[in-house]
């Protein structure tokens, strides 16, 4: 590297870091550096004399420092800037011109006229074609609406960047067509795929919100659908219940007919006999009332046209239609989705029914329990009583 060119780098990078508005978030030092970088890489390529490089790297150097002074003319301005360094550094004047010119290809609607200006055109955009693309576009965007020039929204912009990358952007140089066009197709692919990913998704929303404007009784659904379950749960409660019981009478009746009702045979225990009679007989009616609660009651699993057509059955409820072909039942549930009011009359018949069930479980149930303490406390009772009483007589005669 000259020494003119690593004056002007160190110059720069100074005015870049102290002078420029934080504002700028893509046009900085670091994109500076970025184009600097791949003019290198061109450069590495073409092999042009020393002279040539020399200006075209500090072309790449100056060619953004004019927002140090604002947005507007900041292409005439970097050059004005350049021309004042290179003149206190002595450098040549007709190379210094030379470089203002290349500056001044920088410009956005500029066609390159020679080699030069197409190496730095190239290298101004070279992020099109890099990974880095997709931060560098966001950072520029952002530095548009603080900067107060522009405030695009996702859409607006990414259809802007596609349009770059279709109608106006273009690489100049073979180097640059071979090595770097291909990133750029591909980072074009994908900011058309995210159109039509988020086109999709708007379809899919217009799709559910002209669902939900027709369907204003999604609240009712809901409505029905969390009764149900909750029904539902309370019946598999009592179910629950009832097992509970179920187990432990029988829990109570093995252990009775196993270890107390042999020895009721031996005259010295014959007091126990009404005490067991009692507690065996609690037990039993506690088990028939908790089967009873939990029992299955079937219909008659039929219906007929007539039914249906009437809205007379619920065909959800399957003791309905059990005995039924699954033509019939396929065409009665065809006439049900037809009308909206049949499904919320099927809907409220199977609630109400459901909760008959439930009112039938629970009674049994609380019946059960209450007999099921009674006979608890009464048989303990009446175990105390013969055992004190007529277990004592019982002894004295023996």
């Amino acid at each position: 590297m000259s020494e003119i060119v690593e004056k002007a780098e160190s110059f720069v990078t100074e005015i870049l870091e102290s002078q420029l508005d934080p504002k700028f978030l893509y046009h900085n030092l670091k994109h500076t550096q970025r184009v600097v970088k791949s003019t290198k890489e061109l450069l590495n390529f073409y092999k042009l004399d020393p002279a040539k490089e020399e200006k075209l790297l500090l072309t790449a150097w100056f060619h953004d420092t004019g927002y140090t002074t604002g947005v507007t003319d900041h292409e005439e301005a970097s050059c004005k800037i350049a021309t004042e360094f290179l003149k206190k550094e002595g450098y040549n004047g007709q190379n210094t011109e030379e470089v203002c010119e290349a500056i001044l290809a920088t410009k956005r609607y500029h066609e390159p006229a020679n080699l030069t200006e197409q190496i730095i055109r190239d290298a101004d955009a070279s992020h099109f074609a890099q990974k880095s693309y997709w931060e560098t576009t966001d950072f520029l965007r952002e530095e548009l609406k603080e900067l107060g020039i522009a405030d695009y929204s996702n859409k607006e912009w990414r259809d802007i960047n596609i349009k770059m990358f279709r109608n106006e952007h273009q690489f100049y140089t073979d180097y640059a067509k071979e090595h770097w066009e291909e990133g750029k197709e591909k980072n074009l692919k994908l900011l058309v795929k995210e159109k039509k990913t988020e086109k999709e998704i708007a379809k899919k929303e217009a799709l559910k919100a002209k669902y939900k404007s027709e369907s204003p009784d999604r609240g009712i659904q809901t409505l029905f659908r969390v009764t149900l379950k909750n029904h539902l749960t309370l019946s598999d409660i009592a179910d629950t219940k009832a097992n509970i019981l179920l187990s432990v009478n029988a829990i109570i009746i093995s252990v009775a007919l196993s270890n107390l009702i042999p020895k009721l045979d031996n005259p010295s225990n014959v007091y126990l006999i009404w005490p067991t009679a009692i507690f065996i007989t609690f037990s039993v009616i506690s088990m028939v009332l908790a089967v009873l609660a939990t029992r299955p009651n079937v219909t008659s699993g039929q219906f007929t046209k007539q039914d249906v057509e009437n809205k007379k059955v619920n065909l959800l409820f399957f003791g309905n239609f059990h005995k039924m072909s699954l033509g019939d039942y396929e065409w009665a549930i065809q006439e049900l989705v037809k009308d909206k009011d049949y499904i919320y009359s099927s809907l409220t018949k199977d609630l109400y029914f459901l909760g008959l069930v439930l009112n039938k479980k629970y009674k049994i149930l609380r019946l059960t329990y209450t007999i099921f303490i009674i006979g608890i406390v009464v048989s303990v009772i009446a175990f105390a009583f013969s055992f004190n009483f007529l277990g004592g007589s019982a002894r004295i005669l023996g």
